[in-house]
């Protein structure tokens, strides 16, 4: 599928999640549900994090598009891991849930690494768990983690032959920066991962084919990192003190050397949402593919 890009090269997350949605998602869930199967996905929040629950509604709204049934499992700052843990022990059991994540950050008192090993990976949707993430490295099928999925749907719809280009990926984080490169290892491209200890990071930027950048600092990626025509993702998103959203690449230099660019926001935050959707879907085909055999 590809995603029609505006006369400025636009890559737009907003148009593709859309036609996702409309063209292979529901179609999908409508699909399950001639079986009597509805996709649930239940999202747990602890405490009152702003941005966390901005995030949580546009995931409300994309699932309501698609036709899944999306809960929002809400707890107090204070809630003990042990209590979260008995949660997950709840959900893992209950065949009518195909899809669980627990909204990240959490409090402090609260154990990531724990949580995400208590997960049923055939129900983290979120692709976190350490069986979803060894086999994304070893190039099985797998629920695999939702920015990094988002990022190969975009990197398709611009066009790029992905098999043999160069991908330069910068950032090597265990959310986007490793999964991501595995990803793009597993599409047959040839990865280059850059970090904060990269000597002459511009000399590595600057011979790729495909530049996905996930530093967390704004505008960080400018003209000079970039070799006219190449497809940019830009992960990063961040409001300036004038409050504008703005993201890791420098949109106005990079633009014009880039056969396509992601825009901040609209780019890559749409198509998160659109795979975390597209992982609850596939954990219920599974479900009922596993029903079907018995």
């Amino acid at each position: 599928m590809t995603a029609p890009n505006t006369p400025n090269n636009v890559l737009s997350g907003r148009t593709l999640s859309a036609e996702i949605i409309t063209n292979d998602l529901r179609p999908r869930v409508e699909a399950l549900q001639a079986k009597g199967i509805t996709p649930k996905l239940v999202v747990v929040l602890i405490g009152d994090h702003a941005a966390s629950a901005s995030y949580v509604r546009q995931k409300e709204k994309s699932a309501a598009k698609a036709g899944i049934v999306s809960e929002v499992w809400r707890y107090e700052e204070t809630v003990t891991e042990a209590e979260i843990l008995q949660v997950i022990e709840k959900i893992n059991r209950d065949e009518s849930i195909h899809g669980v994540i627990v909204q990240l950050p959490v409090p402090d008192h609260i154990s990531v690494p724990a949580i995400l090993k208590a997960i049923d990976p055939a129900k983290d949707v979120d692709g976190f768990t350490p069986d979803n993430v060894g086999k994304l490295f070893q190039g099985e099928e797998c629920l695999a983690c939702c920015t990094p999925q988002g990022i190969m749907h975009l990197v398709r719809a611009s066009g790029v032959e992905v098999s043999g280009a160069h991908a330069v990926v910068v950032g090597r984080s265990n959310i986007v920066g490793k999964p991501v490169a595995g990803l793009l290892l597993n599409a047959n491209a040839t990865v280059t991962i850059c970090h904060s200890r990269t000597r002459d990071l511009s000399h590595h930027t600057r011979q790729a084919d495909i530049l996905v950048v996930a530093v967390g600092r704004p505008n960080f990626v400018t003209a000079e990192h970039v070799r006219e025509g190449a497809v940019v993702i830009d992960v990063g998103i961040h409001r300036t003190e004038a409050g504008k959203l703005t993201g890791d690449v420098d949109y106005d230099s990079v633009s014009p050397r880039a056969k396509c660019i992601t825009p901040v926001p609209g780019g890559v935050g749409p198509m998160t949402v659109v795979s975390l959707i597209q992982n609850t879907i596939i954990a219920a085909e599974r479900l009922a593919e596993g029903k079907a055999s018995q």
